[in-house]
């Protein structure tokens, strides 16, 4: 594995050895220096709260240095090509995450690196995201093998990298939204080729009945406010609230990535009720992230 940029690019048998590894890391967070001696160059076109911190607080705890580097600086496309910089920066650093929007800058740049490039999101996928997310299932007990997941919400680069982790597990996904919000046709036609059992509903009870997992993201993501009034109106039924997730299986686990617009895609109650673990996720993109760092820049 040289890069990590889509969860369908790699099979079960990498993804439960990278859970492994996140679960020795999350045991014991001072003993490793598999970074040791190596920078991680850490490019954001977008904020954010999670990616940044996890990312510089793993890289450090991994013995490296993490640089944070915004787009203000490189202009990708713009002051310079994305081959060029993919070639200079391999130059000067021993891996590279991107933020991004357009997925083509997160491709165009690995192809052009000679050192690895970890998607840090993109328009199109999130895969540390899920991976985060299904370590943290494994952690509460949840069945990978048999497990009902309902994303509940918009068909984005979360639900796009759920539908590629069911293209490589056995698991059950149900994604629920409005009609003409559903995920990308392409990733979930690739995700069904390869067996996945992965349904678009349009009744967001349908989707949550006997769920293990209750899933959802806010409705309008970085790049659509302009969209932000029609959203909620659209979205408005699909709210994960507590007559929703009475439908859910009794012990099901409720997560969501984070920022949440509390009040809208879920409600405080939830948030904050027994059921969840969306801060435990949140914990979980670090020592995820330091074993895809370990396992493409470490010496192990």
């Amino acid at each position: 594995m040289k890069d990590f940029i889509s969860i369908a690019d790699i099979d079960r048998a990498s993804m439960t050895g990278l859970f492994d590894l996140a679960t020795e890391l999350k045991r014991d967070r001072t003993g490793s220096n598999d970074l040791a001696g190596k920078t991680v160059g850490l490019l954001f076109h977008k904020p954010s709260l999670r990616t940044r911190v996890s990312f510089e607080v793993g890289v450090s705890e991994l013995g490296g240095h993490p640089m944070y580097v915004t787009d203000a600086e490189i202009k990708m496309g713009q002051r310079e090509s994305t081959y060029d910089i993919g070639k200079v920066l391999s130059r000067y650093v021993h891996g590279i995450m991107i933020r991004t929007f357009a997925h083509s800058n997160c491709t165009e740049l690995a192809e052009a690196a000679d050192v690895p490039v970890i998607n840090g999101l993109t328009d199109l996928a999130h895969p540390c995201q899920v991976m985060g997310d299904i370590l943290t299932c494994r952690e509460r007990g949840k069945d990978l093998n048999s497990m009902v997941v309902a994303f509940v919400g918009d068909g984005n680069n979360v639900a796009n990298s759920w539908v590629n982790a069911a293209g490589n597990m056995s698991f059950e996904l149900r994604i629920s939204g409005p009609s003409g919000y559903e995920p990308d046709e392409e990733l979930l036609q690739a995700a069904r080729a390869k067996g996945a059992s992965v349904s678009v509903l349009h009744d967001p009870v349908e989707a949550v009945t006997g769920a293990d997992v209750v899933y959802t993201d806010v409705w309008t993501s970085m790049g659509q406010e302009n969209e932000k009034a029609e959203r909620d109106t659209q979205f408005r039924p699909f709210q994960v609230n507590d007559e929703l997730l009475s439908h859910a299986s009794d012990d099901a686990i409720v997560l969501h990535c984070l920022p949440a617009h509390r009040g809208e895609e879920i409600t405080d109650a939830v948030m904050d009720g027994t059921r969840s673990a969306v801060f435990d996720q949140a914990e979980n993109r670090l020592h995820i992230q330091k074993a895809i760092m370990v396992e493409l820049m470490g010496d192990r």
